[in-house]
């Protein structure tokens, strides 16, 4: 109704979220743009840091513990320890420390986690997630249905994810949701599917020779699966077919690991026959760093990096609407590397197969 003021700032601003409860994949969106930008200008991502043990605004540093900022914040600092990392829950006091910091003046553009809800900041771009699974347009609000605020907030979008998708999704599928969406000729809409790297061993310290080099290796393991996130069906249903019986451990979105769970893991995996091992998240993995996982355990421990992927042959549309914001609105008007460096180094040029930006395990 406009009471309430929504304020800009002199640094590009890209905020990413949904409107929904449960999970979109916002952390590999973010993550994908920070890989997007990282070598061209210098990055800072802003979270509220859900569930931290802190207060006000807590800018990390490479030795910051999760409880202070938060598990995918935290994944985020340790997956790309040269970008500006910081938490505030007050979006506004949060970019305002950031410009005003010593670093403040070199930061190129911000990258504000789950904020599409936050209307006291006006990003430059706003980019809203939708789940495949679960499109807003048949969804309801809560608590009959999953949504926190109606579906025609997604107007307030300028890019529309829907995210998730099956790989293997046919050219009509792409044209009816598409259609479904409604979307508004300001609007871009783009398609996201989920990935995986190769699992590494979350306490490589504990490795007993055996390694494992691509998911066909899972073959003929028995794999506990044990998520702490919103949606874990589809990693379930991405799994299965590589292991020789898959059995889920599953526990709320930003689980904290008590002792009484820390026992039911080494009791589950100590019942499974050999070969075993345990899969698990990167933002779960940042709350199991625990000397009470049995040895057993913690030698069988990997992490699956999920990264993303945009279709329809779609990526370089996305690079340059990103890319030509931010060159327009830097305070400094410096973009290092034009479109046609990004296409020669990044672009696919394979027809629709879907271009992939794989991820560092650092």
């Amino acid at each position: 109704m406009g009471v309430l003021r929504s304020k800009s700032y002199d640094v590009p601003v890209i905020s990413v979220g949904n409107i929904t409860v449960g999970g979109t994949g916002k952390t590999p969106h973010v993550e994908y743009l920070i890989e997007l930008l990282k070598d061209d200008i210098n990055v800072a991502v802003l979270s509220r840091g859900y569930k931290r043990k802190s207060k006000g605004f807590v800018l990390a540093d490479k030795d910051t513990p999760m409880e202070q900022i938060g598990d995918e914040p935290f994944q985020m600092k340790q997956k790309y320890p040269d970008i500006t990392v910081a938490v505030d829950a007050n979006r506004r006091r949060g970019i305002e420390k950031l410009i005003e910091g010593k670093a403040g003046k070199n930061i190129g553009v911000i990258l504000l986690d789950d904020a599409f809800q936050h209307r006291y900041v006006k990003p430059g771009i706003n980019i809203l997630l939708v789940d495949y699974h679960r499109l807003v347009i048949y969804d309801e609000l809560l608590p009959a249905g999953r949504l926190r605020e109606p579906v025609k907030s997604k107007d307030r979008a300028d890019i529309v994810i829907v995210t998730k998708c099956p790989q293997d999704l046919n050219p009509m599928e792409f044209r009816v949701i598409t259609k479904a969406m409604k979307l508004y000729p300001y609007q871009q809409l783009f398609f996201s599917t989920h990935e995986y790297d190769i699992p590494h061993l979350a306490f490589p310290e504990m490795a007993d020779g055996e390694q494992i080099r691509s998911l066909d290796d899972l073959k003929d393991k028995h794999i506990l699966l044990l998520t702490g996130i919103a949606s874990p069906k589809q990693m379930e249903h991405d799994l299965l077919p590589y292991a020789k019986e898959l059995t889920p451990l599953t526990f709320g979105d930003h689980h904290a690991f008590k002792q009484k769970d820390v026992e039911r893991i080494n009791e589950m995996f100590a019942s499974l026959p050999a070969p075993k091992l345990i899969i698990t998240t990167e933002k779960d993995a940042t709350r199991l760093t625990t000397d009470r996982l049995s040895d057993e355990v913690r030698k069988h421990l990997y992490v699956l990096p999920i990264h993303i992927s945009l279709m329809q042959n779609q990526a370089d549309d996305f690079y340059k609407k990103i890319t030509k914001y931010v060159q327009k609105n830097s305070r400094n008007g410096i973009l290092v590397k034009g479109k046609d460096d990004h296409k020669s180094k990044d672009s696919d040029s394979t027809g629709d197969r879907p271009r992939t930006i794989s991820f560092r395990n650092i």
